[in-house]
């Protein structure tokens, strides 16, 4: 399941940004929809890579990453500013799948 959503992520990513250097409607918009893809598929591949040795921080990196890309992309499609509030939540929870990964690797 986890390789699913990985790739259903990254095929999003691709739409977001496709999207965001073709049809968005400003320039604040594309750079978010680019900002979101970009985090959102390398994330995704990231976690494809590692889901057989590391299956929780995959998981993290997903959950962070879709959180993340989001509320960008509900932005640039015209969501409330203020979500833009919860995006630090996505960073977070990639940089803890990061250090978790960290940590299952140093122990080795």
């Amino acid at each position: 399941m986890i390789g699913l959503f990985a790739a259903v992520s990254a095929a999003l990513a691709i739409a977001a940004g496709a999207f965001g250097a073709h049809a968005a409607p400003g320039q604040q918009e594309a750079d978010w929809l680019r900002t979101g893809g970009l985090y959102q598929l390398i994330h995704a591949v990231a976690a494809l890579a590692i889901m057989g040795v590391a299956r929780g921080p995959a998981i993290l990196l997903l959950v962070g990453s879709a959180v993340f890309a989001l509320t960008l992309y509900a932005m640039a499609f015209g969501a409330p500013r203020w979500l833009g509030a919860v995006t630090p939540i996505g960073g977070t929870l990639l940089i803890g799948g990061w250090l978790w990964a960290a940590w299952i690797h140093y122990r080795g």
